[in-house]
């Protein structure tokens, strides 16, 4: 299987000259004029004319309209421009901060810097306790720790999911804060 074949250069498949096969078309110069409705035959005359191809942009309308253009240049652009919205996209992944319930101050807030840090990077922070045997029967002071987590995350982040008890486990989403 060719490498070419597995990347698609544009994700919407257009019809081109001898592909068309409707009866009557509303044709578009390639500067933008609308030259009217006209048999496809005559579209393809005018484009072959020109040097150009006569591509259907939309195929739903009534008649369908085509454009002549040169379709190679259409497709590298069109290539192009997917590549730059590609490069613009950002990616957000989930961190995840583990606390214990006897968590000392110093510990605190180590934990509380790479939060800090990872929300300042754009991605979002799961703060989660575990409870270990007589802990299950406390999931108060869980609560009490991701409420202090969370006031002292407040300047950066805001709580996307507030802190909630799935079997051993206490889960808090926390997400950076929109800019304004």
């Amino acid at each position: 299987m060719s490498f070419w074949r597995c990347l698609p250069i544009a994700s919407k498949e257009l019809l081109v000259n001898e592909e068309i096969r409707v009866p009557e078309v509303r044709v578009i110069s390639d500067d933008g004029v609308q030259l009217g409705i006209m048999s496809s035959a005559q579209a393809l005359e005018k484009a072959a004319a020109q040097d150009l191809d006569l591509i259907m942009i939309a195929p739903k309308a009534a008649p369908p309209v085509c454009k002549i253009m040169d379709y190679g240049k259409y497709r590298f652009e069109q290539a192009k421009r997917e590549k730059e919205a590609k490069k613009n996209q950002r990616i957000v992944e989930i961190k995840e901060i583990r606390l214990s319930l006897n968590i000392d101050t110093h510990d605190f807030e180590t934990k509380l810097n790479h939060a800090k840090k990872f929300i300042a990077g754009g991605d979002k922070v799961k703060v989660s306790i575990r409870f270990r045997g007589r802990e299950l029967g406390h999931p108060e002071m869980g609560t009490e720790i991701m409420n202090s987590f969370s006031e002292a995350m407040s300047e950066v982040a805001t709580v996307e999911r507030a802190p909630k008890f799935e079997g051993r486990n206490m889960f808090m989403f926390l997400a950076p804060k929109p800019t304004k």
